[in-house]
């Protein structure tokens, strides 16, 4: 079997564009995978499609001697770009080896290890306030303009069965909500510090939150590169009467996130946005983080069960990075099935309705359960007429 070509193709996905590879062969099989082009990565549609053009002619069953040459390759630049278009093409391979062999790609690794996977619900609430002409618009949800819609969504989340939810800082403050520096955007406050007035706010969403969804819903709340170390300890403390399920921070320095862990009581999550088993070690060895977050995406299936095993060896469980689309969750779900060391898999539970169409078998949820798929492969088609029906906005 012998590589012919590559295509992308790029749908609306409401606040993001959900994109496509699609990897042919000349016996007919087709490989999937999605990638994630947003304003912090721009480019990357065009290194996956140069990287790939190397590659016609090869054997997509031969994964991991591609994804090797692919990383021998790029040695000198690795990470970022060009990580993330290797796992878009590694993904393609995979997809097509498992339908080659009439099997899952969770088999191809020898598992599963569990066929239902849990699932907090992720950005709830951050969207619905901060897009809230989209929700009511295009995807029909209700819109938070409150802290009392808060309050009503932490009911929602319960009453489907979730049972964790995660949010970002938002502050009720003017004529409608907003998110407070994130720390991945221009025009935010450089320093990344905290007061006092903020930390409240951030425990009053929280707590409407813990009313509505009641005690036995976990609460997660992410800053990503929000806050510098001093101030991430300082909104830890303020926040430990409310016992949330974890912390998610993002920094560059693992000295200074692991003394952030060892001075709160609060479980830190952290590493969505670091690259291979060598980038997450400094990491591991320091004991920064009590969940290391693996982006699947821009690692790739392979090399992020190798961050797990590592990760497994220094008694940290993982968690995979995945505010995508219904294909990544699909790839995010094989990965769950065969790592042992799982704490929870990250799920957009409010999405754009029209995203069911653009694959053939959408994840099936079950009172917060992902379903492991049982299709070859990935255990769904994308269905190309419906992508192109949805262009990017």
């Amino acid at each position: 079997m012998r590589i012919t070509g590559f295509q992308d193709l790029h749908a609306d996905g409401g606040w993001r564009t959900i994109s496509f590879l699609k990897m042919t062969t000349d016996e007919g099989l087709v490989g999937w995978s999605e990638f994630n082009q947003t304003s912090w990565n721009p480019g990357l549609t065009g290194v996956i499609r140069q990287l790939g053009e190397g590659l016609i002619g090869r054997d997509p069953q031969a994964w991991a001697r591609i994804g090797a040459d692919l990383r021998a390759q790029t040695r000198m630049v690795a990470g970022g770009l060009v990580d993330q278009a290797i796992a878009a093409i590694e993904h393609c391979c995979l997809d097509i080896a498992g339908k080659a062999a009439g099997v899952p790609v969770h088999r191809l690794f020898g598992g599963p290890l569990r066929e239902r996977i849990p699932l907090y619900w992720s950005h709830c609430g951050s969207f619905r306030a901060t897009l809230p002409e989209l929700f009511e618009q295009r995807i029909g949800g209700k819109a938070v303009r409150s802290l009392a819609d808060i309050t009503e969504l932490g009911a929602e989340v319960k009453r489907r069965g979730y049972r964790a939810l995660k949010t970002n800082p938002m502050l009720f403050d003017g004529e409608r909500p907003r998110m407070t520096n994130p720390g991945f955007r221009s025009g935010l406050e450089l320093g990344r510090n905290g007061d006092p007035a903020l930390f409240d706010a951030i425990a009053a969403l929280l707590e409407a939150f813990r009313e509505g969804a009641g005690p036995d819903v976990g609460l997660l709340l992410d800053v990503n590169f929000g806050f510098s170390a001093e101030a991430l300890r300082q909104l830890a403390y303020r926040l430990a009467p409310l016992g949330l399920f974890w912390l998610e921070a993002d920094m560059h320095a693992p000295e200074a996130l692991a003394q952030v862990r060892k001075a709160v009581r609060t479980p830190i999550a952290s590493l969505e946005s670091i690259y291979r088993v060598k980038g997450y070690l400094p990491y591991l060895e320091a004991q920064a983080c009590d969940v290391a977050i693996i982006d699947i995406v821009w690692n790739g299936l392979p090399e992020s069960l190798k961050i797990a095993q590592a990760a497994e060896a220094r008694e940290v469980n993982v968690a995979p990075h995945n505010f995508y689309g219904h294909l990544a969750s699909l790839i995010g779900a094989h990965f769950c099935a065969v790592v042992p060391n799982l704490r929870i898999m990250e799920y957009e539970a409010d999405d754009v309705p029209w995203q069911d169409e653009f694959v053939t078998a959408p994840p099936a949820i079950e009172n917060g359960e992902l379903l492991l798929p049982a299709g070859p492969g990935w255990g769904a088609e994308v269905v190309e007429e419906a992508v192109r029906r949805h262009p990017p906005r």
